[in-house]
């Protein structure tokens, strides 16, 4: 479980209409921020923060419950303008059970969904 990521944005509005899309099938909203220039998305609290700025890319996975979940992540994010950075599967080079997928933000970071049961 992450406790929380924070993520430089470039176009910050642009990274919230990305990130409200992407997140929800995940059951993640947008629950804190000024809605100009910072937002905290998360479930019961927001761990995952976006903020107005310029920064490098960054690598951040969420872990999911089901294979179900990964695969609806990756095509709302794809639906929502990001780029597909590799597709729902299993990833055995990490673990048998490892099932993830890929996409990259309109500002080039690596956002996975995972999930690490099998089945």
């Amino acid at each position: 479980m992450l406790d929380h990521v924070s993520l430089k944005v470039s176009d910050y509005p642009r990274a919230q209409a990305f990130y409200d899309l992407a997140l929800a099938p995940l059951g993640l909203t947008r629950m804190m921020g000024d809605g100009q220039h910072f937002a905290g998305y998360g479930d019961v609290r927001p761990f995952f923060w976006i903020g107005e700025g310029e920064g490098g890319p960054a690598h951040v996975a969420f872990a999911v419950p089901d294979r179900t979940m990964v695969d609806a992540f990756h095509a709302a994010a794809i639906g929502a303008g990001g780029r597909d950075n590799g597709g729902p599967g299993l990833r055995p080079q990490y673990h048998p059970g490892y099932y993830g997928a890929f996409a990259l933000d309109p500002d080039g970071h690596n956002i996975e969904a995972v999930c690490h049961t099998s089945g």
